[in-house]
């Protein structure tokens, strides 16, 4: 409150020579003194605070940027796109449902925001940059990129009676081939335009990139080998282009998407055997909410995260650092 009040100095130091004249009348000079060294404490304590307020609150912001999300008609790929335009960033929301992406673009301009559906295959450059091509001509800028596409798919999974040397190469291929090239596919695209700026790519990794979780063998391939890149990457956009493009990865921990839902609860909400063990061993004892990405998101893709590069920020409630003791 304080703060605020005095944020005009010049009317500060006339209000203190005012009060000042009134405790020396009222005080005597001793009790005076310790008067005003409380009051001027107190005012220096909320001023740095106003100050610190003020540059946290300039550089964790999107506004007049413009952001890329790929796999943006998903669940987590929602909570991306929100909190981008929450942030005041305007979004591209880019997926192959058209239908969800018109439906999520015209939502958000409706409430004041600014989006573009983007149709597109992240695995087909022609596409993708056409998707640009939109983008610029209504943006004319991008200024980050979500690489949220991907997922698991059936052939990717090894069950527990299944031969682990008899594995579905074609179906773990694919697998890899969504969460990986789904996501360098797009940076080789959308990241050249990004570099003309700057800005910041953030990746989706996953908690099973370096913790064995059983059954999801091509996705926690896939994973791994994006926490690789992310490194390799964020290296190289360095030594080209110093602090002005960066990459890191999101590692999310288990949040419920239609792609999980029948794996980790019942058709009456209650979890299965795998979704407890989850439970169990995230120390929050629950599943994410997948809003609860957004702050780690915002604040990779905005300049607040400036120094950051080459790493990975997790999300997980706890799971990664707990030992299961």
């Amino acid at each position: 409150m304080l703060a605020v009040k005095f944020s005009n100095i010049d009317r500060l130091k006339n209000d203190l020579s005012v009060l000042t004249d009134i405790l020396h009348c009222e005080l005597g000079q001793g009790v005076l003194y310790r008067y005003l060294a409380q009051i001027f404490y107190i005012i220096e304590y909320f001023l740095r605070r106003q100050k610190q307020f003020q540059i946290m609150n300039s550089t964790l912001t999107l506004q007049d940027k413009a952001i890329i999300v790929t796999g943006g008609t998903g669940i987590l790929g929602n909570s991306f796109i929100k909190g981008i335009v929450a942030a005041g960033g305007a979004v591209g929301i880019l997926g192959r449902n058209e239908q969800v992406a018109t439906e999520r673009a015209e939502a958000i301009i409706k409430n004041g925001g600014k989006a573009i559906a983007l149709v597109a295959n992240v695995m087909d450059e022609a596409q993708l940059l056409a998707a640009q091509t939109k983008m610029l001509d209504t943006f004319g800028r991008i200024d980050g990129l979500v690489n949220g596409a991907g997922g698991n798919m059936p052939g990717g999974v090894v069950g527990p009676d299944q031969d682990v040397f008899s594995l579905n190469m074609e179906g773990l291929r694919q697998v890899m081939d969504l969460n990986l090239y789904g996501t360098l596919i797009p940076t080789q695209i959308f990241g050249k335009t990004i570099a003309e700026r700057g800005g910041s790519i953030v990746n989706i990794s996953s908690v099973s990139s370096s913790s064995a979780i059983t059954r999801v063998l091509g996705y926690s391939l896939a994973k791994s080998a994006i926490d690789s890149y992310t490194r390799w990457f964020a290296l190289e956009l360095a030594n080209r282009y110093g602090d002005k493009v960066r990459m890191n990865a999101l590692v999310p921990g288990f949040f419920l998407t239609e792609q999980n839902r029948t794996l980790l609860t019942n058709p009456d909400g209650s979890f299965t055997q795998r979704g407890e063990l989850i439970v169990q061993n995230t120390p929050f004892k629950r599943l994410g909410n997948p809003d609860e990405l957004i702050g780690a998101l915002v604040w990779l893709l905005s300049d607040a995260s400036s120094f950051v590069t080459g790493t990975t920020v997790k999300v997980d409630g706890g799971f990664l650092a707990f030992s299961g003791v």
